[in-house]
């Protein structure tokens, strides 16, 4: 079945159904999400993104601050660029360290980890490309704690990486270079945010 690619305005819930149906819509985008979501070394947890959850996070934004129509405009333009376009894959990367001081000098030593995630399989590496939203790192070399990702695949990386025996997905920074064989269910999962080829 062939992901959606952008969210219309008229697929978004009023709020008064949003609310009603926001605990079944939840559990589905939970168990959707499950196969999406790859820790990677100690800290980083990768979450491919697709149209069924940026839809809910608009969904959230909108019955969190209620902010209408307005708001709406904002919300999608801000979340359909992260829905994978066919030919890609995304994602939102974190990196949890619960304890402030800690996390600071962390993200301190990171900048440009950005530029550094990687996806290999068959004879393939592709470099992940940062959202260009803002710039993730700082001047002084820091990086945010959050990062937005794009994988551009070819037709041929498209079909080797859904043949593939082994998918490694990682970063190759001085600081962070850590990395992680997906499971097959999540490249299954995966599998379904590319066009057919």
């Amino acid at each position: 079945m062939e992901s959606k690619q952008q969210i219309q305005a008229s697929d978004v819930l009023a709020l008064d159904e949003y609310r009603a149906r926001r605990k079944e819509i939840k559990a589905a985008v939970l168990a959707h999400k499950k196969p999406r979501r790859v820790e990677i070394g100690p800290v980083a947890c990768c979450y491919f993104e697709s149209y069924q959850t940026m839809l809910y996070q608009v969904q959230e934004m909108l019955y969190i601050e209620q902010g209408g129509e307005e708001q709406l405009a904002d919300e999608l333009a801000a979340y359909n660029p992260m829905i994978p376009n066919g030919r890609e894959l995304t994602c939102t990367v974190m990196f949890e360290i619960d304890e402030p001081v800690r996390r600071a000098n962390f993200l301190a030593r990171l900048g440009g980890v950005e530029e550094t995630m990687f996806l290999r399989f068959a004879d393939h590496e592709l470099i992940g490309q940062p959202e260009e939203d803002v710039d993730r790192s700082t001047a002084d070399g820091k990086a945010s704690s959050v990062q937005f990702i794009h994988f551009a695949f070819t037709a041929q990386q498209i079909r080797d990486f859904i043949a593939a025996d082994q998918v490694i997905i990682g970063f190759s920074h001085p600081q962070y270079a850590h990395m992680v064989v997906l499971q097959t269910e999540t490249v299954g999962a995966l599998a379904e945010d590319f066009s057919p080829v």
